[in-house]
């Protein structure tokens, strides 16, 4: 493979993103390059994943300068699975935004490019401060996205998430100092090992794996998500599920593997923090009554899962985790786009407001209840492989109270799905005949006619697909985890990775 190759997963969109704000029409040649990117950025990825799969390691300085000095690009089986889901979400969401025409708005379509260029750097860069640059390239057009997109709350939201983000990434850039006064570098490959050696690495890159677990969203800094996804657009909340903590929890894994060597003295802070994420993010859900609110909090939640494989830090552990990733990121894309179908047609996403719904649109209630189902767990599906997966693996770790913990959200978070069932879809619907129901003057009722709403095909197809995709992730699991596994050896063996971005 031509590692030379690498920078146009950036290159790309941010070309597509510049030709779009030149171009104000038509509307048919802003759509396709809105789309083209992000699948030219899934086929590229498809065959990283395939070059990658038996640990191989590209890498690739930019403009051939040395290191230290040039912006490496590396990739290996880890970054090309997150490569290929990220782009697999953001083209499925691409098609979501324009069926409900969010495309039509300024500026929409090169944010979005924007941001896939600024989460593909991120994800390839072998380098601290990069790898920062490119956490703000990804989080600049979202703070426009947010605020061009939804619901009445969301100028509110906006500055609850700018200022939250801006103080994380000044925690961040203050911990890529600390490493660099202290180990004279922020290059990975250099870095390899620095923490687990020198204290005061450790503290600097403690600063920055407490900034990235800001924007990760993990107890008990997490309430500015629940805050601010379900004031977005249900296009824009579905991308920001699958891509921004995403990346955040990627770069853990990175960067406690790499810098820290995946050092025991810590892991027991990640267990217990990791183990109250699950269980206050799932019990958040609770008492939520609107689909988004319910399905942000249970997004908290599986967080929680997701980093206990590296704070486990076993083979077994870290498999788990990675797959966990690549399955949550799908699942829960796929329900906010089949849940955000819903909320377009009729207006609102409150339970208490809908129902009925699986009577009258019987393949998005098929769409929904698979994806609900992979998200709690259970056959067929990819996430009874995640979770059974990441139980065996705290079992074989001796941490009987997370493996506990992980077997009762689970029943909870299947009980608040049943919630989201039995109040929107088979629940009865406010008015049976879907008419609004009038009172009269003299206190009788009448009835307005007007007919009741269809959701379009156009906006059931993006969460159809990503539901097919965890079908097929469950019933094929042994590839998944053949590549998870993989990439669990690279994480616990990092020499490879190492002698690739050094360019030896």
């Amino acid at each position: 493979m031509n590692a030379a190759l690498l920078p146009l997963f950036v290159a790309v969109p941010l070309v597509g993103a510049g030709l779009l704000i030149v171009l104000s029409r038509p509307l048919w040649l802003r759509r396709i390059l809105l789309l083209l990117p992000t699948s030219l950025s899934l086929l590229g990825a498809s065959g990283l994943v395939w070059l990658t799969r038996d640990g191989a390691v590209f890498a690739h300085n930019v403009g051939l300068w040395q290191d230290g000095v040039a912006i490496p690009f590396v990739v290996d089986v880890l970054s090309a699975l997150m490569l290929w889901t990220t782009s697999l979400l953001a083209l499925v969401c691409s098609v979501f935004a324009i069926a409900t025409e969010d495309d039509r708005r300024s500026f929409f379509s090169p944010l979005v490019l924007v941001l896939t260029a600024g989460v593909s750097g991120a994800l390839l860069t072998g380098d601290i401060f990069n790898m920062f640059v490119f956490i703000e390239v990804m989080l600049l057009p979202s703070y426009g996205l947010l605020a061009m997109l939804g619901a009445m709350g969301r100028l509110r939201a906006g500055r609850i998430y700018v200022t939250v983000n801006l103080l994380t990434s000044t925690i961040f850039l203050a911990g890529v100092a600390l490493v660099y006064a202290t180990a004279g570098t922020v290059h990975m490959g250099e870095l390899a090992g620095a923490a687990k050696d020198d204290p005061m690495v450790a503290v600097g890159m403690g600063v920055v794996i407490l900034a990235l677990s800001i924007k990760a969203a993990v107890v008990p800094v997490h309430g500015w998500l629940a805050r601010t996804y379900p004031a977005a657009s249900p296009a824009i909340t579905a991308l920001f599920s699958g891509l921004h903590t995403k990346v955040a929890i990627y770069a853990i894994y990175r960067l406690y593997a790499l810098v820290f060597d995946g050092d025991a003295r810590f892991l027991w802070i990640g267990v217990v923090v990791f183990t109250l994420t699950m269980l206050i993010g799932v019990m958040g859900a609770v008492g939520e009554g609107t689909t988004r609110s319910i399905l942000v909090f249970h997004m908290i939640s599986q967080i929680g899962y997701i980093l206990l494989g590296v704070a486990l830090f076993t083979e077994i552990g870290l498999m788990a985790g990675i797959f966990y990733l690549i399955h949550h990121m799908i699942v829960k894309a796929s329900l906010f786009l089949s849940t955000g179908a819903i909320e377009h047609t009729y207006g609102t996403g409150a339970l208490d407001r809908l129902g009925g719904i699986a009577r009258r649109e019987p393949l998005l209630a098929l769409v929904f209840m698979g994806a609900a189902l992979s998200l709690a767990g259970l056959p067929p599906f990819s996430g009874f492989v995640a979770k059974l997966t990441l139980v065996v693996a705290a079992v074989d770790d001796g941490q009987w109270t997370a493996m506990a913990v992980m077997i009762a959200v689970s029943l909870i978070t299947l009980m608040s799905m049943l919630k989201i069932w039995g109040g929107v879809f088979w629940g009865p619907a406010p008015d049976e005949d879907g008419s609004p129901v009038v009172a009269g003057s003299d206190g009788a009722v009448a009835t307005a006619t007007r007919a009741t709403p269809r959701i379009r095909t156009a906006l059931i197809v993006p969460g159809l697909i990503l539901t097919a995709t965890t079908l097929g992730i469950g019933l094929g699991a042994q590839v998944l985890l053949d590549l998870s596994a993989q990439a669990a050896n690279g994480l616990l063996d990092t020499s490879g990775y190492v002698e690739a971005v050094l360019g030896r």
